[in-house]
């Protein structure tokens, strides 16, 4: 498989960096507030009834198999904890998916060294249709999938182990979302793409679903990997005209104004 999983982690480190990066801070508020309350609730909810929760997913043990409650109970612990997170996250990204859009063109903006410029609230009304209308082409491609890994969790070793590829691959494919669609990317075209980078794709995504994980960290994830993403969109997809696209850290310039500069 194609890509580097250590690279592709590293670019949503280098998102959180740009989190506080002038110009890019009044893009970046609407999304991690969504994000603040949404997983807020998630945890008063999971402190609140987790006991609940797991208590009857429990109940569905046999009386005879009682003697292997000490293998079970963590198995139904992370079940339940992944579900909540994974549901409030999707909740976030479908809520969040116009500002996210908007924050992931404003940074492409700044490494291409094009000036940000800011629609307002016209600009944002104007993208809601398109970008809701992508998150739920997202959701049709993910719950088929997402009920059938539920299923193949009871398999032991195999079916954790397919489920935190999948949640990788499911992340890269939210996030690397938002700069391809803005650059009209179709959604099919998406997936091929980052099945060219494999190894990359599931790098960011096997992070990002880690940091999603951590409680307090996750408030900050949404922001940092949309702006990881849309690195890596830059660096490792979109036609450039610099000999190195990879190279961290560096703008990369749009093809007319990189050809008036040779």
């Amino acid at each position: 498989m194609a890509g580097n999983p250590f690279r592709g982690a590293i670019y949503l480190l280098r998102g959180a960096k740009m989190l506080t990066e002038p110009g890019l801070r009044q893009f970046i508020i609407l999304p991690l507030l969504i994000n603040v309350l949404l997983f807020s609730l998630a945890i008063y909810l999971l402190s609140e009834y987790f006991s609940v929760w797991l208590d009857y997913w429990m109940g569905f043990v046999p009386d005879w198999l009682s003697f292997l409650d000490w293998l079970v109970w963590p198995f139904f612990a992370l079940l339940v904890l992944v579900v909540v997170y994974f549901s409030f996250g999707m909740m976030a990204n479908f809520i969040a998916a116009p500002f996210n859009g908007i924050l992931s063109e404003k940074v492409e903006q700044r490494l291409r060294g094009m000036p940000i410029q800011d629609e307002g609230w016209k600009g944002l009304l104007a993208s809601i249709p398109r970008a809701l209308a992508r998150e739920a082409a997202k959701w049709a491609y993910y719950l088929p999938r997402l009920l059938v890994l539920l299923l193949a969790l009871f398999i032991p070793v195999v079916g954790p182990i397919l489920w935190i590829l999948f949640g990788a691959w499911m992340m890269a494919i939210q996030y690397c979302d938002y700069p391809m669609d803005n650059n009209r990317v179709r959604f099919g075209e998406m997936k091929r793409l980052l099945k060219t980078q494999r190894l990359s794709s599931l790098g960011f995504g096997g992070l990002v679903s880690a940091a999603m994980m951590v409680p307090v960290l996750n408030l900050l994830v949404m922001p940092a990997a949309v702006i990881g993403a849309t690195l890596f969109w830059v660096e490792e997809y979109a036609p450039t005209t610099t000999s190195s696209p990879s190279a961290a850290g560096k703008p990369i310039l749009p093809h007319s104004e990189a050809d008036t500069r040779r």
